[in-house]
């Protein structure tokens, strides 16, 4: 049997602003830090430990790690920073508020863009200077691979070859993985364990700061889900993040 655990980044700055983020390097927010720093707690008194870890390149699941390290005291763990790992590309909405986005084009349309398994959102221009390309972080990327938008299918396209070429055999191999990443890249894991149809990971909302473990038998099928923290505390977690498109 293997395990496996995932966190999604503490609540970001724009998270608690209700605003898309996508690939903007937004950092924790006081909340997000408290948060990265229980579910590192959660993580010590279960008793985990890890071989390697996991995450994305932008500074809000980077530094939801370190909280983490430093709770399970393995700050010297070895860690991979992949671009694979990034949240979804959310396009030309990147800093919009969502609220106010959904009150304009109305929430049907907002649940579209942030949960439709193949529907992108409105493309960035090249000429944005927030474009990935502009960006020092991405200069060894391909440029038909850096986006202007995804979709969900299109976050699953561009994680997919990281867990079948790298991350997957080194847990075939026995090594115990942490990966702290965002809610999509994150989502398209789950789908891809869980064999999930596009409208069943639509319903799929992963909380800030919880840790979520894996068990999985020999041939990864998932024999297990199960978050590490109180029960209540997930279910209000898991309500807010389906709230955040919703009008006021």
């Amino acid at each position: 049997m293997y395990k496996l655990v995932l966190i999604r980044h503490g609540e970001s700055q724009w998270n608690q602003q209700n605003r898309f983020t996508g690939w903007v390097d937004v950092d924790l927010s006081e909340k997000g830090r408290a948060e990265a720093l229980k579910g590192g707690k959660a993580l010590a008194e279960r008793g985990f430990k890890f071989d390697l870890a996991y995450t994305s390149v932008l500074k809000r699941a980077i530094h939801t790690l370190d909280y983490v390290l430093n709770q399970i005291d393995q700050v010297w763990l070895p860690v991979y920073k992949e671009w694979r790992l990034n949240e979804r590309h959310y396009g030309a909405l990147q800093g919009l508020d969502k609220a106010e986005t959904a009150a304009r084009h109305g929430e049907e349309q907002v649940k579209i863009w942030r949960r439709s398994y193949d529907t992108p959102p409105p493309r960035m221009e090249l000429s944005d200077p927030l474009h990935p390309s502009k960006d020092p972080r991405y200069k060894s990327v391909s440029a038909k691979d850096l986006p202007c938008g995804e979709s969900l299918k299109d976050t699953v396209s561009r994680f997919l070859p990281l867990w079948s070429d790298t991350i997957l055999p080194q847990i075939k191999a026995g090594q115990r993985i942490l990966i702290v990443a965002h809610g999509n890249s994150l989502r398209a894991l789950m789908q891809h364990l869980e064999h999930m149809t596009p409208d069943q990971i639509m319903a799929v909302n992963m909380p800030t700061g919880i840790p979520m473990m894996y068990e999985l038998d020999k041939d990864f099928n998932v024999i297990k889900r199960e978050f590490i923290g109180d029960e209540e505390e997930v279910r209000k977690a898991i309500e807010a993040v389906a709230n955040q498109g919703k009008a006021k």
